[in-house]
């Protein structure tokens, strides 16, 4: 499908690919990872046509189509939300017109009997199939799905789309980037402009699709979902690991301790061979040995290992000061912004030393109720903040009061108290400011550097309350492990606000979902929460559905008959049949394709009908594969509903 072959990129003396290859094939799934900066993007934008590579081939297969979401990208707002989605159906809205323009040519066309006649015909026909196959009369209904499980209401399909934020806009590029269907498509951070509901609709949409997946996100839990095959990229070289993330972290570990010991041992060989150079170098009867020890030494491949290891690193705050049993509690609280009410009758008690999320689609109201909390906008309602609490607040306008003309150590070093003032560098390389990036002035960091600055600086401080809005968007994985870590011995009490479900994993205790303007308790951690939401929302679906007046008595919510039980495990069995079916056929048409290419390679034309056979099976391949899409996602529709 696609074959990266000695890719290399330098930029000035610094190599950051040294000679990469590997090979995407069909619909495989697969997780980019590594540190910031190694590199991850920037392959993805050389893929994408965006970037030029220093060296080295990207050969890809004929008319393979490539849909790339970068982490920012320039947004139109001159559309309302369906008109600017819309637009990923150019191609078939191209073809329908081309279609259209050979129906008129044949209308007027007389010349029944001529070659170019026949041309023509086969032409549309072969356009014609095309359009059937890319079901172009369901692109409402597809724009429609898409856009609401993106987390937008009906109301916002016909809105301007200037009057959303940077984040929904940024949805509304990830809609018209799914709805093209490309054969690869490039996904660098999705997850950061995304709730927990749109993250789970992301996750099954793109475990459905049949096309291949090359996947950048800090979001593990995301990535351990849907990926199988997980790239490394470390020091300009790549370790391919035919597993999903979790597995990998496991022989990852394994690999560096073997590294680890191979580097050492390597070192001991290259100081035992230098001391025996400079003892004997200037002894006449040591200069041919001393000759071979050098020589020896040129030879040597060096061992390279990661020189940032956060693996031993804990990162403790400040003891925070005591603060009464009780923090914040809420009584009746009610917050509208003009005709809007944004929450009401909310009521809630966080006790000291408790760490709860804030949950819930964008837009509900977590944000509004921290700023409530925070003092910095009027309410209605009593909301009483605890005896002695100090509160640490930490906000994407974080980054903005830094001071810019000091360097990332002296921002650090000015709030740091206590024993961590010893390890004030530890702590930098664990949030990517080792070496000479804590030499750098604030100002010449970008947007992300300056908010993880600024959220090491905020949890040096000694406070009790600390209220985190989504602190981990700028962070890499073993950066949030070292966060988590440290919030999980935080002897204060914690909000967060994240859509990171394996950063909150673990971590809260208690979950407050936000949504249809209430705030909604649940005493259990995350997982948890989310797997009685899923049953919640299947007792709203049958609770909501009309009932006869003579029909017996219904089944306790939630719960379906035995009668009903056995059809929807009847129409699951004949769904998942349909669906292994339709794979075997696949792989049938891909063995089928693959040998007619084979022979076709070995320059055998010799057979006539070798090249219609070659596109009569391409596009039964291509509607097939269509089939399996839709046959998947009832198979998922009707296992969650079961």
């Amino acid at each position: 499908m696609i074959s990266i072959q000695n890719l290399r990129v330098e930029f000035g003396s610094q190599v950051l690919l040294d000679g990469i290859s590997f090979v995407v094939n069909k619909r495989e799934r697969i997780a980019l990872v590594g540190r910031n900066g190694a590199g991850k993007s920037t392959l993805l934008k050389i893929i994408a046509g965006e970037q030029v590579p220093t060296g080295g081939v990207v050969a890809t297969s004929t008319d393979l189509t490539i849909g790339y979401l970068p982490q920012q990208m320039p947004i139109a707002d001159t559309q309302t939300v369906r008109e600017e989605v819309a637009l990923a159906f150019g191609h078939i809205h191209a073809l329908d017109e081309a279609i259209e323009r050979m129906n008129e040519e044949v209308g007027r066309r007389t010349d029944y009997d001529s070659p170019e006649y026949e041309e023509l015909l086969d032409r549309l026909a072969v356009k014609t199939e095309q359009r059937n196959i890319m079901q172009a009369g369901h692109m409402d209904a597809e724009i429609e799905r898409t856009l609401i499980g993106l987390g937008f209401t009906r109301a916002d399909f016909d809105r301007p789309t200037r009057e959303f934020s940077g984040g929904w806009r940024m949805r509304i590029e990830i809609a018209k980037l799914l709805l093209r269907k490309p054969d690869l498509l490039l996904l660098d951070e999705p997850t950061n402009h995304l709730d927990i509901d749109s993250i789970q609709w992301l996750e099954a949409f793109l475990r459905n699709r049949s096309g291949a997946l090359l996947l950048v996100s800090h979001d593990r839990a995301f990535i351990d979902r849907i990926t199988t095959r997980t790239i490394e990229i470390s020091l300009g070289h790549i370790y391919d690991y035919q597993v999903n993330y979790s597995k990998y972290v496991v022989l990852r570990q394994e690999r560096l301790e073997q590294q680890r010991r191979a580097y050492e041992n390597q070192q001991k060989l290259i100081h035992d061979t230098e001391e025996f150079i400079e003892r004997f170098r200037y002894k006449a009867t040591k200069a041919v040995q001393v000759q071979s020890r050098i020589k020896q030494l040129e030879r040597i491949d060096r061992i390279e290992i990661d020189d940032i290891d956060t693996s031993r690193l804990r990162l403790r705050f400040p003891p925070a000061p005591r603060s009464g049993d009780y923090p914040v509690i809420a009584d009746e609280l009610r917050k509208d912004y003009g005709a809007l009410t944004v929450f009401d009758h909310v009521s809630f008690t966080i006790k000291r030393g408790e760490k709860v999320a804030f949950v819930g689609r964008n837009g509900a109201g977590k944000s509004t109720l921290v700023k409530c909390i925070m003092g910095e906008i009027p309410f209605e309602g009593k909301l009483q903040i605890g005896h002695n609490v100090k509160i640490g607040y930490f906000a994407q306008n974080e980054a903005q009061l830094l001071d810019p003309d000091i360097t990332v150590f002296d921002t650090i070093d000015r709030v740091a108290v206590g024993d961590i003032r010893t390890r004030i560098n530890d702590i930098l390389g664990a949030f990517m400011f080792g070496g000479k990036a804590s030499e750098k002035k604030v100002k010449v960091l970008s947007g992300g550097e300056k908010s993880r600055l600024a959220m090491i600086r905020l949890l040096l401080q000694p406070v009790n309350l600390l209220i985190l809005d989504e602190p981990t968007n700028h962070l890499d994985m073993p950066a949030k492990d070292v966060l988590k870590q440290a919030i999980a011995e935080f002897d204060g009490t914690v909000i967060v606000v994240s859509h990171d479900r394996d950063f909150l994993d673990g971590l809260v205790e208690k979950v407050y979902e936000f949504g249809d303007g209430r705030v909604r308790e649940h005493l259990s951690g995350i997982w948890e929460f989310l797997e009685k939401k899923q049953l919640d929302s299947l007792r709203q679906i049958e609770s909501a559905a009309p009932v006869a007046s003579s029909a017996p008595e219904a089944p306790s919510a939630g719960r379906l008959s035995y009668e009903e039980q056995k059809a929807a495990e009847r129409r699951v069995k004949q769904a998942r049949k349909r669906l292994a079916q339709l794979e075997d056929r696949i792989q049938s048409l891909e063995a089928d394709i693959a040998r007619i290419e084979q022979t076709l390679a070995a320059g055998d034309t010799s057979d006539p009908d070798i090249f219609t056979r070659h596109a009569d099976l391409n596009r039964q391949l291509s509607t097939t594969m269509t089939e399996w899409e839709q046959a998947a996602a009832e198979v998922e529709t009707l296992q969650e509903n079961q």
